[in-house]
């Protein structure tokens, strides 16, 4: 319902300023046929036709955008209130349990590993938002020369800990190239930026986790994730990198989420001269997510 009224409006205000557009063409031609024989007049009319109608274009412009932001913000606020609530209400009817009834040793220790993994999950969130809003006003922080390849296996390590993986689920392939894989630039930014990669091919590869990791270094650091999950429409390829931006394939929206992870990733990469960029053929037949970094020398 409500982006069905959010659409209406759009429509509405794209139709209002094509008809006053109109409107003003039309006066504008009246006026030089009425007056192409006084130059001055000619000349200020189409000076004033043409501030009117890059006015009346750029405040199309603006509204649209602006209804669309805030159609983003409704979506990440609904997402996060989720990723908040849900973890929440299982830590919370986990804690009754135990407090109502006698439990015994086996049901108790799985009942504290479910509320440990919950309350993984809501720091995991946070920590998102506030990482999203630090890249928005960024502190000045330290870099230092840091080898890629060592990052990149702490946090497969990591991912394949908390996500309880194999190492065949999830590997790491690392090409030969002209050079080392070490980038200047903050460790636990790239940390984030990888953790966020790995996190969401694992979360949208589906039932089946098969993630491969590419590292190769030429004359700049290219790190690839490739899952072979539900993937992502190709008119929304540029368009998962924005914030608060959900892919509105049904089968891409039932996976939970904030909409910050990509923002995140490719806000890093940028800060420090690369980039980030998609790759898919479109629902069901997965998707690669490339990091690009410039190689410190």
């Amino acid at each position: 319902m409500r982006v069905t009224s959010r659409g209406k409006a759009i429509a509405f205000f794209i139709t209002f300023s094509s008809c006053v557009m109109a409107a003003v063409i039309t006066l504008n031609i009246s006026w030089i046929v009425l007056n192409w024989r006084r130059l001055g007049l000619l000349v200020l009319g189409i000076i004033f036709f043409g501030i009117v109608m890059a006015g009346l274009v750029l405040n199309t412009i603006f509204l649209v955008r602006e209804i669309r932001r805030n159609e983003q913000q409704d979506s990440f606020l609904h997402a996060v209130t989720h990723e908040l609530k849900t973890p929440l209400t299982s830590i919370r009817l986990y804690l009754q349990t135990l407090q109502s009834r006698n439990v015994d040793e086996v049901q108790r220790q799985e009942f504290y590993r479910v509320m440990l993994s919950d309350s993984d999950r809501l720091l995991s969130t946070v920590e998102q938002v506030l990482h999203a809003a630090e890249l928005s006003h960024p502190p000045a922080k330290l870099e230092d020369l840091i080898d890629m390849e060592g990052l990149v296996r702490e946090c497969l390590e990591e991912a394949r800990t908390h996500h309880h993986l194999s190492p065949e689920s999830l590997r790491l392939l690392v090409a030969t190239g002209e050079g080392e894989a070490k980038v200047t630039g903050n460790k636990e930014e790239l940390r984030s930026a990888i953790s966020n990669l790995l996190d969401n091919a694992i979360k949208y590869s589906g039932e089946k986790v098969d993630v491969e990791v590419e590292l190769a270094a030429t004359d700049k650091v290219l790190l690839r994730v490739r899952d072979r999950g539900i993937g992502i429409p190709r008119a929304d390829l540029k368009q998962v990198f924005k914030r608060f931006y959900r892919v509105k394939d049904r089968e891409v929206a039932r996976v939970k989420g904030s909409g910050l992870g990509l923002f995140i990733v490719r806000s890093i990469a940028k800060k420090y001269g690369g980039n980030a960029f998609a790759e898919s053929d479109g629902p069901g037949s997965g998707a690669t997510i490339t990091i690009q970094l410039p190689r410190a020398i």
